[in-house]
């Protein structure tokens, strides 16, 4: 990496010293977790011009293993945050879900089948075939 690349990387780094959250994280041990994102200054008192964010998170068990969700939560307060979380722990699993199967049908969109070879098209397989080597011919 030369030195313009190391510096380019390092403000990448950098925190927004203008935007900076202290975190609190309330749960019920047993469906999720809301997080109080209160807005502070670079010498870490409150900053008052800003709002007082709530981000929840949750997890649901797929035949996949756990899909972990994190959502925001439109609250003034930290009760408002978990009424409000059912129903946006809910819209967020279903956008994740509808975000899965576009990119299922994505992927099923880009398998070859062997007509589709076998008409000329080889789908992005180089000239002479699939197998390293040139293949294997029968006399």
């Amino acid at each position: 990496m030369n030195e313009s690349n190391e510096q380019d990387a390092l403000a990448q780094l950098s925190l927004d010293t203008d935007g900076l959250y202290q975190e609190e994280v309330f749960t019920d041990r047993r469906v999720g977790s809301i997080q109080r994102l209160t807005p502070v200054t670079s010498d870490g008192q409150s900053d008052p011009s800003r709002p007082v964010l709530y981000v929840g998170q949750t997890q649901v068990m797929t035949p996949a293993g756990a899909l972990p969700l994190n959502f925001e939560l439109e609250a003034g307060s930290l009760e408002e945050a978990a009424q409000a979380f059912p129903a946006a722990a809910n819209a967020a699993l279903e956008q994740t879900m509808e975000q899965l199967r576009e990119m299922q049908r994505e992927q099923a969109s880009r398998i070859m089948t062997p007509d589709q070879l076998a008409g000329g098209g080889m789908g992005g397989m180089g000239g002479g075939g699939g197998a390293p080597g040139g293949g294997i011919q029968m006399r």
